[in-house]
Order: structure tokens, then C-alpha cells, then sequence
């Protein structure tokens, strides 16, 4: 499996529906929620969530960077979104979390901080559709990659495939055409990328580009 997820933090808001329909190619969409007390920045709302899911079919990968999460489940879902990423860092129980947002009626995801360890977490992978590595300081777009958390993957990879899941691994933070193989030889298969998608000249040529750079990473050396 394979995603590549555009973040629309990075798209012009002034043409935010022109800029959406310039990566129908796209996998999924990505929207940033953020509150200005989880994160120090402030972002979408539910309004602006309902507005790009009604200028397209595409799947809504909903990343709350907020406090209690859970109270904003529901109203996310009506707005459209597809996919209720959370932070274990913003809930107490992760496990709780995720059931509410199956109750909503979307899909779970969790996702944990550059600083967070993935070992206290694995137990929980089995309950979510997606977890997100966060390869940069969450609450701002643009920022340097961090080639570090590479190892969250790798060890979440192995318990995914020990344990016989499908759980889809995500990466977030300085996702371009020079850092995604390296991700994707970890063991992502999602990745969000805004600035590299959305500051190119052709957003549809980046996204294929990225697409094949992760999936010849994927295949393995004897492939490229």
C-alpha cells in the first residue's frame, strides 16, 4: 500500500478549491486542525473541513492537533472527514479514544509526537486504522524533517506484521522528494506532504513524484 496524502496548510486559501482539484490525483486529502493550546498555532475548523469536502470525493485524513479530541469527533465526521487522527499526548485513554471515533462513524487513527515513544503505544495499534509518526514539532508547516523517528516505523512495522495487522503507518513533517525513500524504506506507506506538494509549480507532477520515488523505495534496490 502506498498514499501520498497532500496537506492543504500548505494550499493558497485564496484558491483553496482550484489548488484541491489540482491533486485530484491524490490518494487522500490531509487537514490540519489546531487550536492554539495543543499546538501554538491556529488552523482549520469545521467549516472550512465541510467546504473542501464538498469540491471533492477524496478521502479526508482529519489530523486534530487539539485538546480533548473526542469532543470535536462528531462534528469533524458531519463536516466530512473520513479519518479522526488524534494525539496520545491529548487524550488519557487512547484505546477509549479510538473506539469514539469508530462510534462516529470514521475510521481511527493516533498519532505521537517527534519526543513520544511508540513502545507504550504498540498494544493499542490493534484498534486503529493508521498510526502518524510526526517527523516534525507538530503545529506549524515548512519545518526541517527528522530522520530519528525513522525507527518509530521500523518498530512499528515489525509489530504489524508480527502481530497480523493492516494497520496503515503514516509520517507528517518535511516529506519531499529527498526525504520520502528513506521513510518509505523504513516502512511508511502514507505520507503527508504540503509545502512540497502545494509550493510546486505543478501540484499533480509533484504528487506522482513522490509516489514513485516512495514506491521504488518500497520495492527495494533491485528495483530502481
Amino acid at each position: 500500500m502506498l498514499y501520498i496524502a497532500p496537506s492543504i496548510l500548505a494550499a493558497d486559501y485564496a484558491a483553496l478549491g482550484q489548488d484541491v482539484r489540482k491533486v485530484a490525483n491524490a490518494d487522500l486529502l490531509h487537514v490540519d486542525i489546531m487550536d492554539g493550546h495543543f499546538v501554538p498555532n491556529l488552523s482549520f475548523g469545521p467549516d472550512l473541513t465541510r467546504a473542501v469536502d464538498g469540491v471533492t470525493e477524496q478521502f479526508l485524513d482529519m489530523h486534530l492537533m487539539i485538546e480533548q479530541p473526542e469532543r470535536w469527533f462528531d462534528t469533524y465526521v458531519a463536516a466530512g472527514g473520513d479519518r479522526l487522527i488524534f494525539h496520545v499526548e491529548a487524550v488519557r485513554d487512547v484505546s477509549a479514544a479510538a473506539r469514539s471515533a469508530h462510534e462516529a462513524g470514521a475510521q481511527a487513527g493516533f498519532a505521537v509526537k517527534p519526543g513520544t515513544p511508540i513502545e507504550p503505544y504498540l498494544e493499542h495499534v490493534e484498534l486503529v486504522e493508521e498510526v502518524m509518526i510526526m517527523s516534525v514539532e507538530p503545529g506549524f508547516g515548512g519545518q526541517k524533517f527528522m530522520p530519528e523517528v525513522l525507527a518509530k516505523a521500523e518498530a512499528l512495522r515489525a509489530h504489524i506484521a508480527d502481530a497480523g495487522l493492516g494497520t496503515i503507518i503514516a509520517i507528517d513533517g518535511g516529506i519531499a522528494a529527498s526525504t520520502i525513500a528513506q521513510a518509505a524504506a523504513a516502512g511508511v506507506e502514507s505520507f503527508v506532504a504540503g509545502s512540497a506538494v502545494f509550493g510546486s509549480d505543478d501540484p499533480a507532477a509533484a504528487v506522482d513524484k513522490l509516489r514513485e520515488l516512495a514506491r521504488a523505495a518500497q520495492a527495494g534496490p533491485a528495483a530502481r
